[in-house]
Order: structure tokens, then C-alpha cells, then sequence
């Protein structure tokens, strides 16, 4: 076991290489974190919703040792830079994933 907690960050129109990943991390014997991803494209949140999962997603990578940037098609959405900044802010490895 690689005893390593890794936070999954990047945008959830991702959510199939978000998913893919964390099988990977996993099963490469890391502990993985990844954001909560809606089952269907109805779900709609509230402002104050999406501010409640994106506080929860900070406590995940302030747990974390690492968090892991999906980054495809060099898209990094704002949401995205503010946890790399604050993965950065808690000394966190960030380490990218590029497709």
C-alpha cells in the first residue's frame, strides 16, 4: 500500500476521466477523494449548495497529501485554480493529469 491520500480535482464535465482515475490511483493501492458527481445532467444546485460542496471538497484536500489535476484539452475552469491555489496554500503535491 502506497498509504498516500489523493484529492481528484478538476471539472466535473470530466466526470468519466474523474471516475477512470480513481479506479487507477486506487488500484495502484492510494486512497482516493474525488468530488461528489451528479447521476444525471437534471440535477440542477442551488448557489448555496454548490458553495457547501465546494467547502466540503476543500476539507478533502486539506486531508489530503496530493491532489491530482484532471486536465483535459488544457481546460483548468476557475473552480479548479482556486483548489490548486489552496492545495498550494496547505503545501499539498499537486500532480496533473493531461489528455
Amino acid at each position: 500500500m502506497k498509504n498516500k491520500i489523493i484529492t481528484i480535482c478538476g471539472s466535473l464535465r470530466f466526470q468519466e476521466e474523474i471516475i477512470n482515475t480513481a479506479i487507477k490511483l486506487e488500484l495502484e493501492g492510494y486512497t482516493v477523494l474525488i468530488p461528489i458527481i451528479p447521476l444525471n445532467n437534471k440535477m440542477s444546485l442551488t448557489n448555496k449548495e454548490k458553495e457547501i460542496l465546494g467547502n466540503i471538497h476543500k476539507e478533502r484536500i486539506k486531508i489530503s497529501d496530493a491532489i491530482y489535476v484532471i486536465n483535459v484539452n488544457d481546460y483548468i475552469g476557475s473552480a479548479t485554480k482556486s483548489e490548486i491555489a489552496y492545495a498550494k496554500e496547505h503545501n499539498k503535491e499537486i500532480i496533473y493529469y493531461q489528455k
